[in-house]
């Protein structure tokens, strides 16, 4: 992987974040021979298609002071944990309910020293908390997840994008959407973003707070 090619299209990445992906990216590699966090096949793909799908989030979100997160079915910590590195002034909540994938991240959270992140075991549904953002990277169907966390989500307008839902997806978002009644607010075009055809089809969907409480499910 040429790093400066990859690293050029993520120009808001400080050095000092760089530096914390890379001890992430060892340690992610370290892990994933004890516990499956990562599919074997794409180990080796590691920043181009895990890192590069959770980094893409930098170019669109935006955040004055700060914001509270929740991952959830983070599995091996994507993307809070990546977030949680480029967001230091936010607060992350990464959640699942398998507990050896909740502790592994809770390790790489330590080892990287990261203050505004934590793990915890547990179900989704269980959450009474309140946060800005929630975010999923294709955990399940989008009107189950939504289902899940629609109480859980605070209506806003702080940063460059309202509070909502950021969620990573395939294609054919829009029958589900449509199934819901549900206006997408944006829907970031990954395949052309990151200029990959592994990406194509690919998209982070934002919704909106306001939108997500007249959803039907």
């Amino acid at each position: 992987m040429d790093s400066e090619r990859f690293q050029a299209l993520f120009p808001k990445i400080t050095d000092e974040q760089w530096d914390l992906l890379s001890q992430w990216s060892e340690l992610m590699r370290d892990w994933n021979e004890k516990i499956n966090l990562v599919s074997r096949k794409d180990i080796a793909y590691l920043e181009e298609r895990h890192m590069a799908h959770c980094l893409a989030i930098t170019e669109h979100l935006e955040l004055k002071g700060g914001a509270r997160f929740l991952d959830v079915g983070t599995g091996g910590g994507l993307p809070g944990l990546l977030m949680a590195i480029c967001y230091p002034k936010a607060e992350f909540t990464l959640i699942d309910s398998i507990g050896k994938k909740v502790a592994v991240v809770q390790a790489l959270i330590d080892a990287l020293g990261l203050k505004n992140a934590q793990a915890k075991q547990m179900r989704a549904e269980d959450l009474s908390q309140k946060y800005d953002f929630i975010t999923g990277r294709a955990v399940k169907s989008l009107p189950l997840f939504l289902s899940w966390i629609q109480k859980n989500i605070r209506v806003g307008k702080t940063h460059s994008l309202k509070n909502g839902v950021l969620y990573w997806k395939g294609d054919a978002y829009l029958e589900e959407t449509d199934f819901m009644g549900l206006n997408v607010t944006n829907a970031f075009d990954l395949g052309v973003q990151l200029k990959d055809e592994f990406f194509s089809s690919k998209y982070i969907i934002h919704i909106e707070a306001e939108r997500l409480k007249k959803a039907k499910f």
